[in-house]
Protein backbone atom coordinates (compact mmCIF):
# COMPACT_ATOMS: atom_id res chain seq x y z
CA UNK A 1 0.00 0.00 0.00
CA UNK A 2 1.48 3.66 -0.86
CA UNK A 3 2.01 6.42 1.77
CA UNK A 4 -0.76 7.82 2.88
CA UNK A 5 -1.34 11.33 0.53
CA UNK A 6 -0.21 13.12 3.99
CA UNK A 7 3.05 12.29 4.22
CA UNK A 8 4.06 11.72 0.66
CA UNK A 9 6.84 14.97 -0.46
CA UNK A 10 5.36 17.89 -1.75
CA UNK A 11 6.06 19.06 -5.38
CA UNK A 12 8.31 21.94 -4.88
CA UNK A 13 7.20 24.39 -7.18
CA UNK A 14 10.41 26.86 -8.55
CA UNK A 15 10.45 30.58 -8.44
CA UNK A 16 12.42 30.75 -12.04
CA UNK A 17 14.95 32.92 -12.93
CA UNK A 18 15.90 33.29 -17.12
CA UNK A 19 18.53 31.26 -17.13
CA UNK A 20 17.20 28.56 -14.85
CA UNK A 21 13.74 29.07 -17.42
CA UNK A 22 16.32 28.81 -20.69
CA UNK A 23 18.18 25.37 -19.02
CA UNK A 24 14.71 23.73 -18.24
CA UNK A 25 13.48 24.24 -21.14
CA UNK A 26 15.99 23.06 -23.53
CA UNK A 27 16.52 19.79 -20.98
CA UNK A 28 12.95 19.26 -20.79
CA UNK A 29 12.31 19.58 -24.67
CA UNK A 30 15.72 17.56 -25.62
CA UNK A 31 14.92 14.74 -23.33
CA UNK A 32 11.58 15.10 -24.89
CA UNK A 33 12.70 14.76 -28.68
CA UNK A 34 16.10 12.92 -29.69
CA UNK A 35 15.91 15.48 -32.88
CA UNK A 36 15.99 18.84 -30.90
CA UNK A 37 19.83 19.69 -30.79
CA UNK A 38 21.57 22.67 -29.13
CA UNK A 39 23.93 24.80 -31.72
CA UNK A 40 26.02 28.42 -30.80
CA UNK A 41 29.08 29.77 -29.25
CA UNK A 42 30.92 28.13 -25.81
CA UNK A 43 27.70 25.68 -25.39
CA UNK A 44 30.10 22.66 -24.49
CA UNK A 45 31.52 25.24 -21.55
CA UNK A 46 28.70 27.20 -20.74
CA UNK A 47 30.42 30.38 -21.14
CA UNK A 48 27.13 32.38 -21.29
CA UNK A 49 25.39 29.92 -18.71
CA UNK A 50 22.41 29.15 -21.02
CA UNK A 51 23.46 25.92 -21.59
CA UNK A 52 24.35 24.17 -17.99
CA UNK A 53 24.34 20.60 -17.96
CA UNK A 54 23.42 20.17 -21.60
CA UNK A 55 26.93 18.58 -22.64
CA UNK A 56 26.59 15.74 -19.90
CA UNK A 57 22.97 15.15 -20.41
CA UNK A 58 22.55 15.24 -24.08
CA UNK A 59 26.16 14.13 -25.38
CA UNK A 60 28.52 16.38 -28.30
CA UNK A 61 26.25 15.07 -31.30
CA UNK A 62 23.66 16.93 -29.40
CA UNK A 63 25.23 20.06 -28.52
CA UNK A 64 27.37 21.66 -31.18
CA UNK A 65 29.88 24.15 -31.08
CA UNK A 66 30.10 26.85 -33.76
CA UNK A 67 32.38 29.37 -34.70
CA UNK A 68 32.12 33.27 -35.08
CA UNK A 69 30.21 33.34 -38.17
CA UNK A 70 26.32 34.00 -37.61
CA UNK A 71 25.27 33.43 -41.57
CA UNK A 72 27.24 30.17 -41.15
CA UNK A 73 24.90 29.44 -37.97
CA UNK A 74 21.56 30.21 -39.63
CA UNK A 75 22.69 28.48 -42.81
CA UNK A 76 23.48 25.26 -41.22
CA UNK A 77 20.42 25.50 -39.01
CA UNK A 78 18.76 26.08 -41.47
CA UNK A 79 19.54 22.47 -43.28
CA UNK A 80 19.77 20.50 -40.35
CA UNK A 81 16.12 21.68 -40.13
CA UNK A 82 15.42 20.21 -42.79
CA UNK A 83 16.64 17.48 -43.03
CA UNK A 84 14.95 16.52 -40.13
CA UNK A 85 16.49 17.96 -37.12
CA UNK A 86 14.89 20.63 -34.55
CA UNK A 87 17.71 22.99 -33.63
CA UNK A 88 17.86 25.77 -30.93
CA UNK A 89 20.51 28.38 -31.86
CA UNK A 90 22.08 30.60 -29.79
CA UNK A 91 23.22 33.84 -31.17
CA UNK A 92 23.90 35.39 -27.38
CA UNK A 93 23.84 39.36 -28.67
CA UNK A 94 20.58 39.99 -30.71
CA UNK A 95 22.71 42.51 -32.95
CA UNK A 96 24.85 39.48 -33.88
CA UNK A 97 21.55 38.74 -35.90
CA UNK A 98 22.42 41.45 -38.27
CA UNK A 99 25.40 39.16 -39.80
CA UNK A 100 22.90 36.66 -40.82
CA UNK A 101 20.22 38.90 -42.41
CA UNK A 102 20.17 36.80 -45.56
CA UNK A 103 20.11 33.73 -44.58
CA UNK A 104 17.17 34.85 -42.45
CA UNK A 105 15.35 36.71 -44.81
CA UNK A 106 16.24 34.27 -47.76
CA UNK A 107 16.33 30.92 -46.35
CA UNK A 108 15.14 30.84 -43.06
CA UNK A 109 11.71 32.55 -43.81
CA UNK A 110 11.05 31.31 -47.29
CA UNK A 111 12.40 27.87 -47.57
CA UNK A 112 8.78 26.21 -46.53
CA UNK A 113 6.93 28.57 -48.82
CA UNK A 114 9.42 28.02 -51.86
CA UNK A 115 9.77 24.55 -51.59
CA UNK A 116 5.78 24.30 -51.64
CA UNK A 117 5.57 22.64 -48.16
CA UNK A 118 8.06 19.80 -49.19
CA UNK A 119 10.26 20.33 -46.06
CA UNK A 120 9.63 21.99 -42.43
CA UNK A 121 12.14 24.74 -40.99
CA UNK A 122 11.68 24.01 -37.18
CA UNK A 123 14.31 26.42 -35.78
CA UNK A 124 14.31 28.18 -32.39
CA UNK A 125 17.29 31.11 -32.33
CA UNK A 126 17.56 32.79 -29.07
CA UNK A 127 19.31 35.90 -28.56
CA UNK A 128 19.41 38.69 -25.76
CA UNK A 129 18.65 42.20 -25.68
CA UNK A 130 22.02 43.52 -24.32
CA UNK A 131 21.04 47.46 -23.86
CA UNK A 132 21.27 49.89 -20.85
CA UNK A 133 24.40 48.46 -20.06
CA UNK A 134 26.79 50.40 -21.61
CA UNK A 135 27.31 47.77 -24.45
CA UNK A 136 27.15 51.00 -27.22
CA UNK A 137 26.22 50.60 -30.74
CA UNK A 138 27.51 47.35 -31.81
CA UNK A 139 25.89 44.95 -29.06
CA UNK A 140 22.53 46.99 -27.22
CA UNK A 141 20.24 46.88 -30.55
CA UNK A 142 16.19 45.64 -30.22
CA UNK A 143 15.94 44.58 -33.68
CA UNK A 144 12.85 42.35 -33.60
CA UNK A 145 10.34 45.11 -35.64
CA UNK A 146 12.27 44.64 -38.30
CA UNK A 147 11.83 40.91 -38.10
CA UNK A 148 8.33 41.57 -37.63
CA UNK A 149 7.88 42.61 -41.38
CA UNK A 150 9.57 38.98 -42.89
CA UNK A 151 6.70 36.65 -43.67
CA UNK A 152 7.50 33.35 -42.32
CA UNK A 153 9.35 33.93 -39.09
CA UNK A 154 7.64 33.93 -35.68
CA UNK A 155 8.61 36.24 -33.06
CA UNK A 156 8.32 35.79 -29.11
CA UNK A 157 9.75 38.25 -26.49
CA UNK A 158 9.00 36.99 -22.98
CA UNK A 159 8.85 39.37 -20.25
CA UNK A 160 9.15 36.91 -17.26
CA UNK A 161 10.83 33.15 -17.16
CA UNK A 162 7.61 31.53 -16.64
CA UNK A 163 6.74 32.75 -19.68
CA UNK A 164 10.10 32.34 -21.12
CA UNK A 165 9.76 28.47 -20.79
CA UNK A 166 6.68 27.92 -21.69
CA UNK A 167 7.10 30.10 -25.19
CA UNK A 168 10.38 28.84 -25.58
CA UNK A 169 8.99 24.99 -25.41
CA UNK A 170 6.42 26.10 -27.48
CA UNK A 171 8.51 27.58 -30.16
CA UNK A 172 10.65 23.81 -30.27
CA UNK A 173 7.88 22.38 -31.16
CA UNK A 174 6.81 24.64 -34.22
CA UNK A 175 7.06 23.69 -37.11
CA UNK A 176 8.11 27.28 -38.39
CA UNK A 177 11.48 29.07 -37.36
CA UNK A 178 10.71 31.36 -34.02
CA UNK A 179 12.88 34.29 -33.12
CA UNK A 180 13.17 34.57 -29.28
CA UNK A 181 14.41 37.64 -28.26
CA UNK A 182 15.34 37.78 -24.30
CA UNK A 183 15.79 41.15 -22.69
CA UNK A 184 18.65 41.02 -20.31
CA UNK A 185 17.56 43.91 -18.10
CA UNK A 186 15.39 41.27 -16.84
CA UNK A 187 17.30 38.33 -16.01
CA UNK A 188 17.93 39.22 -12.49
CA UNK A 189 14.07 39.73 -11.82
CA UNK A 190 11.69 36.77 -10.09
CA UNK A 191 8.52 36.48 -8.55
CA UNK A 192 6.59 37.56 -11.48
CA UNK A 193 3.78 35.01 -12.88
CA UNK A 194 3.36 32.21 -11.12
CA UNK A 195 5.85 29.02 -9.50
CA UNK A 196 6.41 26.84 -11.88
CA UNK A 197 6.17 23.02 -10.11
CA UNK A 198 9.17 21.29 -11.44
CA UNK A 199 7.85 18.06 -12.33
CA UNK A 200 5.11 20.00 -14.52
CA UNK A 201 5.05 20.63 -17.77
CA UNK A 202 4.57 24.69 -18.52
CA UNK A 203 3.46 25.49 -21.85
CA UNK A 204 3.13 29.23 -23.04
CA UNK A 205 0.98 28.94 -26.68
CA UNK A 206 2.43 31.47 -29.49
CA UNK A 207 -0.08 34.03 -29.61
CA UNK A 208 -1.21 34.76 -26.73
CA UNK A 209 -1.26 37.50 -24.82
CA UNK A 210 -1.36 38.50 -20.70
CA UNK A 211 -3.11 40.54 -19.14
CA UNK A 212 -0.33 41.84 -16.41
CA UNK A 213 -2.79 43.92 -14.50
CA UNK A 214 -6.86 44.83 -15.09
CA UNK A 215 -8.03 48.03 -15.00
CA UNK A 216 -10.67 50.34 -17.01
CA UNK A 217 -9.40 54.19 -17.67
CA UNK A 218 -6.26 53.22 -20.37
CA UNK A 219 -4.83 50.50 -21.62
CA UNK A 220 -0.86 50.14 -21.75
CA UNK A 221 0.63 47.50 -23.91
CA UNK A 222 4.34 46.88 -22.65
CA UNK A 223 6.65 44.61 -24.48
CA UNK A 224 9.76 43.13 -22.50
CA UNK A 225 11.07 45.57 -20.17
CA UNK A 226 8.05 47.80 -21.21
CA UNK A 227 6.10 45.40 -19.69
CA UNK A 228 7.39 46.27 -16.00
CA UNK A 229 7.56 49.66 -16.59
CA UNK A 230 3.69 49.32 -17.67
CA UNK A 231 3.07 47.69 -14.27
CA UNK A 232 4.92 50.18 -12.17
CA UNK A 233 3.32 53.01 -13.81
CA UNK A 234 0.14 51.71 -13.63
CA UNK A 235 0.69 51.22 -10.07
CA UNK A 236 1.81 54.64 -9.20
CA UNK A 237 -1.36 56.12 -11.70
CA UNK A 238 -3.48 54.36 -9.19
CA UNK A 239 -2.55 56.79 -6.21
CA UNK A 240 -3.83 59.47 -8.88
CA UNK A 241 -7.30 57.31 -9.00
CA UNK A 242 -6.65 55.86 -12.65
CA UNK A 243 -7.10 52.51 -13.16
CA UNK A 244 -4.92 51.22 -16.00
CA UNK A 245 -4.98 47.99 -18.05
CA UNK A 246 -1.53 46.67 -18.59
CA UNK A 247 -1.10 43.79 -21.89
CA UNK A 248 1.85 42.02 -22.46
CA UNK A 249 1.56 40.51 -25.47
CA UNK A 250 4.41 37.90 -24.96
CA UNK A 251 4.14 36.97 -29.00
CA UNK A 252 4.96 39.71 -31.74
CA UNK A 253 4.12 37.63 -34.54
CA UNK A 254 1.41 35.91 -34.44
CA UNK A 255 0.01 38.72 -32.08
CA UNK A 256 -2.68 38.60 -30.09
CA UNK A 257 -5.06 41.38 -31.38
CA UNK A 258 -8.35 40.09 -30.14
CA UNK A 259 -6.85 40.81 -26.96
CA UNK A 260 -5.28 44.30 -27.22
CA UNK A 261 -8.47 45.33 -29.36
CA UNK A 262 -10.85 44.94 -26.69
CA UNK A 263 -9.12 46.14 -24.28
CA UNK A 264 -8.91 49.52 -25.95
CA UNK A 265 -12.30 49.16 -26.70
CA UNK A 266 -13.27 49.18 -23.41
CA UNK A 267 -10.96 51.69 -22.10
CA UNK A 268 -11.31 53.99 -24.80
CA UNK A 269 -7.38 54.71 -24.42
CA UNK A 270 -3.92 53.22 -25.68
CA UNK A 271 -0.37 53.81 -24.50
CA UNK A 272 2.51 51.71 -26.15
CA UNK A 273 5.50 50.74 -24.51
CA UNK A 274 8.57 49.67 -26.63
CA UNK A 275 12.47 49.41 -25.91
CA UNK A 276 12.85 49.75 -30.12
CA UNK A 277 13.14 53.06 -32.16
CA UNK A 278 10.14 54.40 -32.69
CA UNK A 279 10.13 54.41 -36.16
CA UNK A 280 8.70 51.17 -37.67
CA UNK A 281 8.57 50.07 -34.23
CA UNK A 282 6.60 47.25 -32.90
CA UNK A 283 4.20 49.97 -31.08
CA UNK A 284 3.95 51.92 -34.72
CA UNK A 285 1.74 48.62 -35.90
CA UNK A 286 0.01 47.91 -32.64
CA UNK A 287 -1.05 51.91 -32.70
CA UNK A 288 -1.78 51.44 -36.33
CA UNK A 289 -3.95 48.84 -35.88
CA UNK A 290 -5.89 50.18 -32.93
CA UNK A 291 -6.42 53.49 -34.91
CA UNK A 292 -7.89 51.66 -37.80
CA UNK A 293 -10.00 49.01 -35.78
CA UNK A 294 -11.01 51.05 -32.67
CA UNK A 295 -11.21 54.42 -33.87
CA UNK A 296 -14.48 54.82 -32.84
CA UNK A 297 -13.85 53.45 -29.54
CA UNK A 298 -11.06 55.96 -28.74
CA UNK A 299 -11.47 58.63 -26.97
CA UNK A 300 -7.69 60.48 -26.66
CA UNK A 301 -4.53 59.57 -29.00
CA UNK A 302 -2.59 56.27 -28.92
CA UNK A 303 0.51 57.52 -27.32
CA UNK A 304 4.26 55.83 -28.17
CA UNK A 305 6.79 55.17 -25.63
CA UNK A 306 10.03 54.36 -27.43
CA UNK A 307 14.14 54.58 -27.86
CA UNK A 308 14.57 57.79 -29.65
CA UNK A 309 15.98 56.84 -33.23
CA UNK A 310 19.55 57.42 -32.15
CA UNK A 311 22.60 54.94 -31.93
CA UNK A 312 23.31 53.47 -28.60
CA UNK A 313 26.23 56.02 -27.11
CA UNK A 314 28.69 54.12 -24.99
CA UNK A 315 28.25 56.80 -22.59
CA UNK A 316 25.96 55.70 -19.74
CA UNK A 317 24.59 59.23 -18.81
CA UNK A 318 23.70 59.54 -22.46
CA UNK A 319 22.17 56.13 -23.18
CA UNK A 320 19.64 55.77 -20.14
CA UNK A 321 18.01 59.13 -21.50
CA UNK A 322 16.95 57.41 -24.94
CA UNK A 323 14.89 54.50 -23.79
CA UNK A 324 11.37 54.32 -22.08
CA UNK A 325 11.06 55.04 -18.63
CA UNK A 326 8.48 54.89 -15.64
CA UNK A 327 8.14 58.68 -15.66
CA UNK A 328 8.01 58.64 -19.66
CA UNK A 329 5.06 55.52 -19.52
CA UNK A 330 3.34 57.93 -16.98
CA UNK A 331 3.70 60.98 -19.07
CA UNK A 332 2.14 59.07 -21.49
CA UNK A 333 -0.68 58.11 -20.02
CA UNK A 334 -1.45 61.13 -18.94
CA UNK A 335 -1.25 62.88 -22.15
CA UNK A 336 -3.97 59.90 -23.56
CA UNK A 337 -6.48 61.26 -20.39
CA UNK A 338 -6.05 64.57 -21.04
Amino acid sequence: MSAPAARRKPVRAQQLGFLQAINRAQHEEMARDGSVVLMGQDLRANVFGAAAGALEAFGPSRVRDLPLAEAGSIGVAAGAAMAGLRPIVDLTVASFVFGAMDQFVSQLAKARYMFGGQATLPVVVRAALYYQGGTAGHHADRPYPMFMNVPGLKIIVPSTAPDLLGLLKSAVREDNPVLCFEDANLWGRKGRGPAVPEDAEHLVPLGSAAVRRPGSDVTIVGIGLGSWLAKQAAEELAADGVDAEVIDPRTLVPMDWPTILASVRRTGRCVVVDPANRTCSAASEIAARVVEDCFDALRGPVVRVTTDDTHVPFSPALEKQIYPTQAKVVAAVRRALA
